[in-house]
């Protein structure tokens, strides 16, 4: 455990008030936290230059709905995941390195202004998610481990930031892999902390089946906000790298990366939707959709298994995705879903490299898919411009949008 600088007591007074008891339980620990002794110079990411510049001459080129304008906020290399603070907007970006961002507009003017490393004196491996809890708190999903920063938001400047790991293995080290090894994270209305953990096999093989159903891979698991009482919520996943709750009726929602190898055109991308606990999803009896494996052609797959609400492009590779809650947006954006997809590298024709929107209906459930933002994704020459991976919303309303291919931000705004 490491300490921050400026003492439990300041983080105390900031936090204690809208804090539950495990807020206030482990505010107590800060002053037994150890300091790491880190310098005071902080990592910083140059915003101008000709790196900018180039950036700049991209966003001209994505197409998006009348009204709505692209810009660069913020250069952030490699940057994967967001979470917005609710008190001042510090945006804090993952990546699948070994380091974390945050992103800072100090003078308001939709522009970042600095971009620094979050928490240089913590060594990460693959701090790819980022989710902040109603009262402030924001957790770190690594590869295989859990971190709690207490008050991310106040102390980002310091190298030297209070931290907790609450959750020391996702998955068994004999299992650690880079491949589907990015971790997403939400926490839910419930006040627990919802982790997707992707297997890491393209199919996996039959006699994996029985530990990946226990550990929850190829699942979404569940935790306690301090780590305690993990849980399987879900089966039949097999690598969601975006998932975000429904505000209107607490209704978990989530992205899956289908089966490589099967063809340009199968299987689909999902976005499936969680009605309750302990529901199949479908994976590894199906590729994607209801387009059977052939690894798994002749067994019977769950009779009650969940089908996608939405079926995307194949191999798009949708990543994250977040309910739109801002006011910026015309009416028929407010409560749907924004999803980024990455872009394909295994289809001969690539696709995706775009932001998708998707329409609910009266009852909660999906309507239809529409492209958003396009433009990422040189048609003529096959070439990336960008590969979107993340979507955000800022307190302002408008829609940021990571980019780790370009190591940017982009911020989409809406004006009559």
């Amino acid at each position: 455990m490491l300490a921050s600088r400026f003492g439990a007591a300041a983080v105390a007074i900031m936090c204690a008030a809208s804090a539950p008891a495990f807020a206030d339980d482990t505010l107590k620990k800060l002053g037994q936290f150890q300091s790491t002794g880190a310098p005071g110079e902080i990592p910083q990411v140059e915003q101008g230059g000709k790196k900018a510049e180039n950036l700049r001459a991209i966003a001209p080129k994505i197409k998006v709905p009348d009204g709505f304008k692209v810009e660069l906020y913020a250069i952030v290399p490699d940057a994967r995941h967001m979470a917005v603070g609710t008190n001042v907007g510090v945006v804090f970006v993952g990546t699948r390195k070994t380091k974390a961002w945050a992103v800072t507009d100090r003078d308001g003017d939709d522009v970042a202004d600095e971009v620094k490393e979050f928490a240089p004196s913590i060594k990460k491996s693959n701090p790819n998610g980022m989710c902040f809890t109603p009262d402030g708190f924001l957790y770190m999903a690594e590869h295989n481990r859990v971190l709690l920063f207490p008050a991310a938001e106040f102390f980002y400047e310091s190298p030297d930031v209070a931290v907790e790991v609450i959750a020391e293995q996702l998955i068994p080290k004999a299992e650690e892999s880079f491949n589907h090894g990015a971790r997403a994270c939400v926490v839910g209305p419930d006040d627990k902390l919802y982790i997707p953990l992707g297997q890491p096999f393209n199919v996996p093989p039959k006699d994996k089946l029985p530990l990946y159903d226990e550990q929850g891979m190829s699942g979404i698991i569940r935790m306690d906000r301090d780590g305690k009482n993990r849980e399987v919520f879900a089966l039949g996943v097999r690598n969601s790298v975006g998932l975000a709750f429904n505000p209107k009726n607490g209704e978990l929602w989530f992205t899956d990366n289908q089966v490589d190898g099967m063809g340009d055109d199968i299987p689909p991308g999902e976005l499936n939707r969680a009605t309750k606990a302990g529901q199949n999803f479908g994976f590894p009896w199906y590729g994607g959709g209801m387009v059977r494996t052939k690894e798994y052609q002749g067994e019977q797959p769950p009779a009650d298994a969940v089908k996608p609400e939405i079926e995307f492009a194949a191999h798009a590779a949708d990543l994250g995705m977040r309910f739109y809650t801002g006011e910026q947006f015309p009416e028929k954006y407010r409560g749907g879903i924004f999803v980024a997809e990455h872009g394909s590298w295994n289809r001969k024709k690539p696709v995706g490299a775009r932001i998708m929107f998707v329409t609910l209906k009266a009852d909660g459930s999906a309507d239809k898919a529409e492209v958003f933002a396009d433009g990422w994704l040189d048609d003529k020459t096959g070439r990336y411009l960008g590969r979107p991976v993340d979507v955000a919303v800022a307190l302002d309303g408008s829609l940021l949008v990571s980019d780790d291919l370009s190591g940017a931000i982009w911020r989409i705004s809406y004006k009559d």
